[in-house]
């Protein structure tokens, strides 16, 4: 299996500004994010040979995207798959190109979920065979945290900080990030005594709910370059979704299992042994506080139950070891969830540029993005790594 390193480039990325988006349509945020990455690669639309389309509740087809970008009779594919929705969105549209059927294609993921009166709370009602019980996503992730707290033996006081310097970290990030919902700082000690959601977790230990969409461009090396001379190729790509969630006999609460093997996958490809030396930053799906922690440990940056001890140490800050999170996450930006893969994807693209404005890292080479969604213990998780040309 010769993998998808270095076989696929990004030329182009747009990214719509994320928020309470009352004036605008799904398909104008299509239009926002897409004309960006057109611009941005120099192409039209009448270049792009098929497209991907990641939504779960805007849209039922990709004829939509059609509609909006004007792009007639060309191939479209919606994708849906949780949390992991535009990134897998991405990786169908890669392996398209990696696979020799098209040269240019757009990768994209929207939604508009203000308008929708989606709370963020909400339980889909079970189906078929389907016996997980119906637990609403802060409930799902309180469970993690109290677990994790008792098995690593951490008073609750400290853990909650813990959690707090997470929040706080990314939303001193999302006060650079001019396209972000939440652009403000909120103190440590803000978000450790919030109203309480579901214990532990507060107000400021959750994502919001926001409207949004991300674009991607995406061709082989060789025609990148003749588009430009900083274009992002791809190093690895991994999906897992685990089958049996809570009834799993092995499952504990304190990792994912999806992340794990996604990850692994990832790296595999990439040719990564030291996760935690070699990627210069990461985006990680920040739908809650404790969700980030569990994955620096679970994405091999910290060790087993002291991942704490990092986040002290300020080593994912902008000024730490290994940044996470550099444009603010989903806490800043919130979560429409068709759109947050891509738009982790749109940051790593930016900084390995070094177009991210005030947030830049210095001199990154190696970036990775981090989505995972779905029913508790039976998760949807993708991992991809990108990287410059050396």
């Amino acid at each position: 299996m010769s993998g998808i390193k270095d076989r696929v480039a990004v030329i182009g990325m747009g990214c719509s500004k994320f928020g309470e988006r009352w004036d605008s349509s799904s398909s104008d945020l299509l239009v926002e994010a897409s004309y960006e990455a057109f611009e941005d690669a120099g192409i039209e639309g009448k270049d792009v040979q098929a497209a991907w389309l990641g939504t779960v509740a805007s849209f039922r087809t990709g004829q939509p995207l059609a509609a909006a970008l004007k792009l007639d009779y060309i191939p479209i594919t919606r994708v849906e798959n949780a949390c992991a929705t535009a990134t897998d969105a991405f990786r169908n549209a890669c392996y398209a190109v990696a696979a020799g059927i098209y040269d240019i294609v757009l990768a994209v993921g929207v939604e508009k979920l203000k308008d929708s009166g989606f709370s963020g709370l909400a339980v889909p009602e079970p189906a078929g065979a389907d016996v997980n019980p119906p637990v609403p996503p802060p409930s799902q992730f309180a469970l993690a945290a109290t677990r994790y707290f008792h098995q690593y033996d951490i008073p609750y006081e400290e853990g909650k900080m813990t959690l707090a310097q997470i929040a706080s970290k990314n939303h001193h990030n999302g006060t650079m990030s001019p396209k972000a919902h939440f652009q403000r700082e909120v103190s440590a000690e803000q978000v450790a005594n919030a109203p309480m959601v579901a214990w532990p977790l507060g107000l400021f230990d959750c994502c919001g709910v926001s409207d949004g969409a991300a674009a991607a461009i995406i061709t082989t090396p060789e025609i990148a370059k003749t588009f430009r001379d900083d274009y992002i190729l791809v190093k690895g790509i991994g999906l897992a979704v685990g089958a049996f969630g809570v009834l799993r006999n092995d499952w504990d609460f304190t990792h994912f299992p999806e992340s794990v093997r996604a990850s692994q996958a990832a790296y595999q490809e990439a040719g990564i042994s030291d996760p935690r030396q070699e990627i210069d930053l990461a985006m990680v799906h920040d739908c809650f506080t404790i969700t980030e922690l569990i994955i620096y440990e679970d994405l091999g940056f910290s060790p087993r139950g002291r991942a704490s001890e990092d986040v002290a140490a300020g080593t994912f800050s902008l000024e730490g070891e290994l940044p996470v999170n550099t444009d603010g996450g989903l806490k800043c930006f919130g979560h429409p969830i068709g759109a947050s893969g891509i738009r982790m994807i749109y940051e790593v693209y930016k900084q390995l540029q070094g177009k991210a404005g005030e947030r830049q890292l210095k001199d990154p080479t190696l970036g990775l993005t981090h989505n995972l969604g779905g029913r508790p213990g039976s998760f949807t998780c993708s991992v991809a790594l990108f990287g410059t040309r050396d």
